[in-house]
């Protein structure tokens, strides 16, 4: 698996708050089907199983070889997603879409640290230690920018292609480069 550039079409449907969700849960949890995954989501097997296929237009999520009928099984056809924020500038509709999915994914963020806060105390002491937030005020050009987060996330790919360490968790982990003062545009 891989990481997919979403054209205007896939920022759309991906756009929606179920999707959205269910993307995630098949990347998070592995291959399921509708009724599973409308259970552990709090849906419906209807809704669940028509969002499934919208993603699957997309190419965001494929079928499996795994049961038939209602209960065929999904997964995630890549293991992220990505988007050139310029690349809709021409298209308001995919540039609401995205934005939507940035706010989303900042919710996400504030949702798992909260909880990871609410949590802490019941891990064990390497976990506490090692699960951390940190933050770097670096001055970049544009390009460099660009560069920066290519290297962190072949780091990222170095880590998630190998072999799961032994009392392995999966984590998540959130790069964000972002200028420092948005309100001082060049």
């Amino acid at each position: 698996m891989e990481n997919i550039e979403l054209d205007s079409r896939a920022v759309r449907v991906l756009a929606h708050p179920l999707r959205s969700r269910l993307l995630g849960a098949l990347r998070l949890h592995g291959p399921a089907n509708a009724t599973a995954l409308a259970e552990r989501l709090g849906t419906n097997t209807g809704a669940t199983s028509y969002h499934l296929r919208k993603l699957a237009e997309v190419d965001l999520v494929v079928e499996t070889d795994e049961g038939h009928g209602k209960q065929r099984f999904w997964a995630a056809a890549q293991e992220s997603h990505s988007w050139r924020n310029t690349r809709f500038d021409a298209d308001p509709d995919a540039r609401a879409a995205a934005g939507w999915l940035r706010q989303q994914q900042l919710r996400y963020l504030v949702e798992r640290v909260e909880e990871w806060e609410q949590e802490r105390v019941r891990w064990p002491e390497a976990w506490r230690d090692a699960a951390s937030m940190s933050d770097f005020i670096v001055e970049v050009s544009a390009d460099q920018l660009t560069e920066l987060l290519e290297e962190l996330y072949a780091v990222l790919l170095r880590y998630r292609e190998g072999p799961p360490a032994e009392g392995g968790q999966q984590v998540v982990v959130h790069v964000v480069g972002l200028p420092a003062e948005p309100r001082d545009a060049p």
